[in-house]
Formats: structure tokens, C-alpha cells, sequence
């Protein structure tokens, strides 16, 4: 199976559904819920494309550089920007449209909590929830830098993804919290079918992961546990950055000193669109 191809029956096809029944709210008047609804859904979902592309391309190129992800030559077109294959990029283009579309369509339908919340009290929790993760990353930090496993997969993904999430549940932990309900349908569903497809395309040979680099663990035929963990976390990073963006709740806690330039940007933003 060709990775476009892949991405066509697996990627595009839900998305498209997905972009369809947004616009079919659109003509019924569904609209976000208040909660949620800081900036259009077009402007959030494309801004966290952007970030997406931008954050994983010096990561994803060097897993590719390290042999830990490969690539059957067959099946990809052969243009590549570094050492990643376009396709590649595409889906990180794809999987951010597609997670945050799933989101966004659930928001509508998942009432929204939207009692005012005290950023003062909820702090010491928050604080405490962000150095829990950063005791886990400091672990695998440790993995990679004193052991001798400098391509180790597990490690790789755990200090690649974790500082971003340590700072959404510092900034934003409680917010996330108050909606964990959108927050955990969200993510896990897509992660499941993600890790699924993802199955059927390194049994089809479209891709493949070193299982040297791996802990050897399959959580089902052909889906390395760090796959799994991969989408999952990637996954919470797309939701997590929505929700936070999303919620006015948010726009308080900026510095002081950033919120007018905040809100000249947004302005300019809104009026372009």
C-alpha cells in the first residue's frame, strides 16, 4: 500500500466526513459552545497545523536519520525535504486536521462546562500535575543521555513530547480538567484508529520501525507499544493545545504585559478572516 494511498482510505476519507458535517452545523446554527469558542474553527485548526509541521519535522527527521522509522521506497514518491518523505509531512498535516476536527465536532455535542474558575486556587495543583510529568521526562531524559540508547524509541518520544505538555497542564491544567470529558472522547478514539491504521500500514510495508529501537512490545499484531504511545501523545498535545486556545478562560492568564499585543493580534486576525 502506497503512503498516499494509505493516506487517502485511512486519513482523508474521515476527514473529509468530518469537514462535512462542520460545515452541515455551520447551516444549522450549531455553534461552538462559549466555553470554547475563542477563535474561529478554521484559525484554530490551521494554527495548530502549523505548529504541529514545525515542532515534529527536527524530530521525525531524526528518527528517520537514525534508521528508526523507515520507509519502503516503492511505496513513497521520493521527495523528501531533509531526510523525511513528503508523504510524511502530510500526515502530520493530516492527523492535526483530523484530531482537531474530531474535537471540535464532539465540542458541539459535549455540554461545556463554563463556571468561572479561580486561577489563584487551582495553582498548587497545577503545578504539582506539571512536575509529575517532569519527574517522567527527567526519567527519560536519563534513558537516552546516561545509557547507551541514544536511538531508544520509548525515550525519544517520552522527552520529545513531554515539555509541551508539562507546560499546557501548568498554564492550563485545570481548564483541561473541567473539560475532561470532551478532552478524553477526543483523544481516545482517534488514537485507537489511529493505532490501528497504523497496524495495517507496517503490515503492508508502507513504513516500518527498527524493533531494535523498540522495548519489543506489540500491543497488537504489528503495532509497537511506542506507536501506540505516539499517537496517543500527539493526540493529547492537539487537544489539549484546542481546549487551551479555545477557552477565554485562557486569554486572563497571559502576562500582563503580552495581553494588548494578544488582542491586536487577534483583532487583525479576525478582521482579515
Amino acid at each position: 500500500m502506497k503512503y498516499f494511498g494509505f493516506l487517502a482510505r485511512f486519513v482523508v476519507i474521515p476527514l473529509l466526513v468530518l469537514r462535512f458535517l462542520a460545515w452541515r452545523d455551520r447551516q444549522h446554527n450549531n455553534a461552538l459552545p462559549q466555553a470554547l469558542s475563542s477563535w474561529p474553527e478554521s484559525t484554530v485548526l490551521l494554527g495548530h497545523v502549523a505548529v504541529a509541521v514545525v515542532y515534529t519535522t527536527p524530530w521525525d527527521n531524526y528518527l528517520v536519520a537514525n534508521g528508526i522509522w523507515s520507509y519502503d521506497p516503492k511505496l513513497v514518491t521520493g521527495i523528501r525535504l531533509g531526510y523525511v518523505p513528503i508523504e510524511e509531512y502530510t500526515f502530520f498535516v493530516l492527523q492535526s486536521l483530523l484530531t482537531g476536527s474530531w474535537m471540535l465536532h464532539l465540542a458541539r455535542r459535549i455540554p461545556a462546562d463554563s463556571h468561572p474558575i479561580d486561577s489563584k486556587k487551582s495553582f498548587p495543583i497545577r503545578m504539582i500535575a506539571s512536575g509529575s510529568l517532569g519527574i517522567l521526562w527527567l526519567a527519560s531524559m536519563q534513558r537516552l543521555l546516561v545509557s547507551e540508547r541514544k536511538d531508544d524509541y520509548l525515550g525519544l518520544i517520552l522527552g520529545w513530547a513531554l515539555p509541551p505538555i508539562m507546560f499546557q497542564t501548568a498554564f492550563g491544567g485545570d481548564i483541561l480538567w473541567r473539560n475532561r470529558a470532551l478532552i478524553a472522547a477526543s483523544i481516545l478514539p482517534t488514537t485507537a484508529y489511529l493505532g490501528l491504521s497504523d497496524s495495517l500500514a507496517i503490515g503492508s510495508g508502507t513504513w516500518a520501525i527498527n524493533p531494535e529501537n523498540t522495548v519489543k512490545v506489540d500491543v497488537i499484531k504489528n503495532l509497537p507499544l511506542e506507536e501506540l504511545l505516539f499517537f496517543f501523545l500527539t493526540n493529547v498535545l492537539l487537544v489539549f493545545g484546542v481546549t487551551l486556545v479555545q477557552s477565554p478562560e485562557s486569554e486572563k492568564r497571559l502576562p500582563k504585559i503580552l495581553q494588548p499585543a494578544y488582542a491586536r493580534f487577534k483583532q487583525r486576525l479576525l478582521t482579515k478572516g
